[in-house]
């Protein structure tokens, strides 16, 4: 149990390293790259909502960077099915959910970005 917690904190400390595993993986398995990037993606993005979470607490000293990111996701679910609601009259659960984790992966990759960045310049001017 100690090596599937301790491969899962280093999984997500650099999360590019997950979303190339299952890219590779899923190419040698199935032969079709824009079904392999769409597991990487939909793998990575659960180490992304670690890895941020754990960044922003970090830079803001705060243990809120969780459930702050889990209410964005759950805002966006609710705008994206409000969309859907409204174009379609029905909200398809399936692809309201994929809707939200690929997007979720796209933000989240830029925010991890961002935070690693200024993380990286707060710790060297603390080290000043």
């Amino acid at each position: 149990m100690e090596i599937l917690s301790n491969s899962v904190i280093a999984l997500s400390i650099i999360p590019i390293l997950p979303f190339f595993l299952i890219y590779f993986i899923s190419i040698a398995l199935k032969k079709e790259k824009k079904k392999s990037i769409l597991v990487a993606m939909d793998v990575t993005t659960l180490f992304l909502l670690l890895s941020v979470s754990a960044l922003f607490n970090n830079i803001f000293q705060s243990t809120f960077g969780f459930y702050l990111i889990l209410l964005i996701v759950l805002i966006a679910a609710g705008l994206i099915g409000g969309a859907q609601n409204r174009l379609k009259g029905q909200v398809d659960g399936k692809r309201l959910l994929r809707a939200v984790w690929r997007l979720s992966f796209l933000f989240m990759s830029f925010g991890y970005l961002v935070f690693m960045f200024v993380g990286l310049i707060k710790y060297i001017s603390q080290a000043v």
